[in-house]
């Protein structure tokens, strides 16, 4: 992955929906002329990942907020759950808004 000025996660159950949010979301840093790396990950493979990877925030998809707890005590980032309604209408631009205004500036 290209280094970027931030990184941001996100985890769903299996990956696949946020992979389409992710999509949506590195469009709409295109647009804005913000460079971040985004990338989805599954559940399962969270850890993994954000060993990898080193991201500057997580995110949850809805149906894994039962998550958000555990990540909190376990992580120094930002971790939040995505709003439902920006995930199910897949508003790329909002979640990004999201990320970026968790990250320290």
């Amino acid at each position: 992955m290209a280094k970027k000025d931030k990184t941001i996660m996100l985890v769903c159950a299996a990956g696949m929906s946020t992979s389409m949010l992710v999509k949506k979301m590195a469009d709409a840093a295109e647009k804005a002329g913000i460079k971040v790396a985004i990338f989805a990950a599954s559940a399962a493979d969270a850890q993994d990942r954000l060993a990898a990877d080193h991201p500057d925030v997580l995110l949850l998809g809805p149906q894994v907020r039962y998550l958000e707890g555990d990540f909190k005590k376990s992580l120094t980032i930002p971790v939040a759950v995505i709003d439902m309604q920006d995930y199910g209408l897949m508003k790329g631009d909002r979640v990004l808004q999201t990320a970026l205004d968790l990250m320290p500036s």
